[in-house]
């Protein structure tokens, strides 16, 4: 399959910059798996496709404040860099901006006493940084750091947690799951009230949300690593139901990824590990039946992922049919739900 096969045209102004507010009234598009076939509904009308005994799971990552301005030591230039991925004791995989002039042994100077030197490079074009500091990382980070928005949300964001899911636990993001952006504590409540079981499993997203496919044959595309975990009771709930016949359903693409790289057998395993899954058409899911998702952008690996769920003339099918009817695309735009 060709890159340019999962192109479509999309106006700029369809390209949310603000969440629906309330969250739960946003868009959403009802969409056939099989037969391709739409309906155009609100997010809270979710509650009314969902069956008891449905598992519902959700990834519960915290994006970190991870992007941090500071300047090199050697030259006082100004420098950007994006926290992706911690790989060991106080280092990171990181983005840096300008990145040429970073090569390794470059030290870099933030507020508060944190200092970073870069140590190497890594194949997707980052850097490796080992950081220093007097204090705690975290509350360093948290008074320093400015949530990473996606390039393509150019207005400022006024609450952080707009950028953030309400169930938002474990901390290690890089960007939001941002499927999960829709719910609100009350949706959630009334989803448990109707006998809907609710699961939490964590993948870190890391650069693979920030990384364009460049190969034009998309089999050749690599993925990046993110570090997910799966707990023994999250496994047990979803195998249970799997066994019963129940529906699983993913809330965004991290979800499904974390739960079919540990689920290829058809049994999902518990415990936390590396994944660098990539989906896309051909793909055989062994765990998840229905997926909530967003829209997402042309060429990517996220789209790829969807179109495995049905079929790449299909869901393009529905993406026109979304820009016809307006809907608001990426991170905080309206939703799908593939069923």
């Amino acid at each position: 399959m060709k890159l340019t096969d999962f192109s479509y045209e999309l106006p700029k102004e369809l390209i949310a910059q603000h969440p629906a507010e309330p969250r739960d009234h946003a868009r959403l598009m009802l969409y056939d798996k099989e037969t391709g076939a739409v309906e155009h509904k609100y997010f809270y009308d979710l509650l009314d496709e969902l069956h008891a005994g449905d598992v519902l799971v959700f990834n519960d990552s915290k994006v970190i404040p991870a992007r941090l301005y500071g300047h090199r030591q050697q030259t006082g230039g100004k420098v950007e860099v994006l926290l992706l991925t911690p790989v060991g004791e106080d280092r990171w995989e990181v983005l840096v901006k300008p990145g040429k002039k970073a090569l390794p042994g470059t030290i870099i100077e933030f507020p508060e006493g944190l200092t970073a030197e870069v140590l190497d490079r890594t194949d997707f074009g980052g850097r490796v940084v080992q950081f220093h500091y007097e204090g705690v990382f975290d509350d360093i980070i948290d008074t320093i750091g400015e949530m990473p928005l996606p390039p393509y949300i150019h207005e400022k964001m006024e609450d952080p947690n707009e950028y953030q899911t309400v169930y938002a636990r474990e901390k290690g993001s890089a960007a939001a799951p941002t499927a999960g952006l829709h719910f609100t504590e009350e949706l959630l409540e009334k989803i448990k009230a109707k006998g809907v079981e609710l699961v939490f499993v964590t993948l870190h997203v890391g650069l693979g949300t920030f990384r364009p496919v460049e190969e034009e044959n998309i089999e050749d595309h690599a993925m990046h690593s993110e570090f997910y975990s799966i707990t023994e009771e999250a496994a047990a709930t979803v195998n249970k139901a799997k066994a019963e016949g129940r529906r699983v359903i993913a809330v965004g693409t991290t979800s499904i990824r974390t739960l079919e790289s540990a689920g290829t057998t058809g049994v999902l395993q518990s415990g936390s590990g590396w994944t660098n899954i990539f989906i896309y058409p051909g793909f055989t899911f062994h765990i998840v039946d229905a997926l909530v998702t967003n829209f997402h952008l042309p060429e990517s690996t996220l789209l790829m992922l969807i179109s495995a769920m049905s079929t790449r003339e299909k869901i393009l099918h529905a993406y026109e049919i979304a820009v016809q009817e307006k809907y608001r695309f990426f991170s905080f735009g309206d939703a799908m739900f593939i069923h």
